[in-house]
């Protein structure tokens, strides 16, 4: 049965690299691709951002390759995340040969738990000078990331991972979420290292190869991944995995980029990086591991694209990556 791939290129950049993934995809594989609106563009000729067509199309098909949403990105993102039933965030910060790093020895993997923390959208403002935030951290969610941390680990030959959370100030909430990982952890015979989220910011700057896979709440995995891209040129080199239990969000990290977008200079890596991560959900593995090479093998010898210091553009990389795969 030919998997389906739903397609939301969003706002931005995103309308330029999505599409050059598609092509890759296309070139690897036999897919039935289904195309759906989203972001600012779609609010302002729809009135919603995330109309209940594509929620449906994303929910539906075995996996969704996604751009980027300008303004709207909360409302496009959180939502697409839910639809997929996605429980964790994958997202790899790795240095690439020819892409000019702060700290090249980097290779680490965020598994971000992707469904709670202060994220969950229970916000008020109860005066003029009062507004709180609810920070939500279940047992069940907790768990649910340690199993799917044990088994990544254990697919990798790895032997444990790093806890990062800040229990120390955040006693009932980080404490029950680090509780909850390292006795799953220990249940599979799985190391944990705890790390406090302050001071992982510290030690991944000045020596990142410490860490391998570091298991987070929602806030500070998508803080401190960031602070990684930092270390291996970018956002822009950033893939990303939103996995749920049979279905799965794939995009870069790098947002809508309203600066350059439209001048078809967008760097596409971490698009098709994501698209080889959506492969390997899916289940096709030489296919992902295709791409990837032939994305490493372009980042290694050109062309690059202006933020790599090149003059490609975004077709240019596109046509290298498809000439290798």
């Amino acid at each position: 049965m030919t998997d389906q791939i739903a397609v939301v290129p969003g706002d931005g950049i995103g309308q330029e690299v999505v599409p050059v993934a598609v092509d890759v995809l296309d070139a690897v594989g036999e897919f039935e691709f289904v195309h759906g609106e989203a972001g600012d563009a779609t609010k302002a000729e729809t009135g919603t951002a995330l109309p209940e067509e594509t929620y449906d199309l994303v929910a539906e098909s075995d996996a969704t390759i996604f751009g980027a949403a300008g303004e709207t990105a909360a409302d496009v993102v959180l939502p697409l995340r839910e639809a997929v039933g996605s429980f964790v965030n994958v997202r790899p910060a790795r240095a690439y040969p020819g892409v000019d790093a702060l700290r090249p020895e980097t290779d680490l993997v965020f598994l971000r738990e992707n469904t709670e923390g202060v994220y969950s959208g229970h916000e008020d403002r109860l005066s003029d000078d009062l507004s709180t935030l609810t920070r939500v951290i279940t047992t069940s969610a907790s768990e649910r990331l340690a199993e799917f941390a044990c088994e990544y680990v254990d697919e990798r030959d790895l032997d444990g991972f790093h806890v990062a959370h800040k229990a120390n100030v955040m006693r009932e909430t980080d404490g029950r979420f680090r509780d909850a990982v390292v006795a799953v952890a220990d249940e599979h015979g799985v190391e944990t290292e705890e790390v406090l989220m302050d001071a992982f910011a510290t030690h991944v700057c000045l020596d990142p190869e410490q860490f391998k896979v570091v298991v987070c709440p929602n806030l500070a995995g998508d803080v401190l991944s960031d602070l990684a891209a930092g270390l291996v040129g970018g956002l822009g080199m950033l893939p990303s995995a939103n996995v749920g239990p049979e279905n799965g969000l794939f995009e870069p990290v790098h947002g809508s980029a309203p600066d350059i977008a439209g001048e078809g200079v967008a760097n596409p890596a971490a698009t098709l990086l994501s698209a080889a991560m959506l492969l390997s959900h899916l289940g096709y593995d030489d296919e992902g591991d295709r791409v990837r090479a032939a994305v490493e093998d372009v980042l290694a010898d050109g062309p690059h694209t202006p933020d790599l210091g090149g003059d490609a553009t975004t077709e240019d990389v596109g046509d290298a990556v498809l000439d290798r795969v």
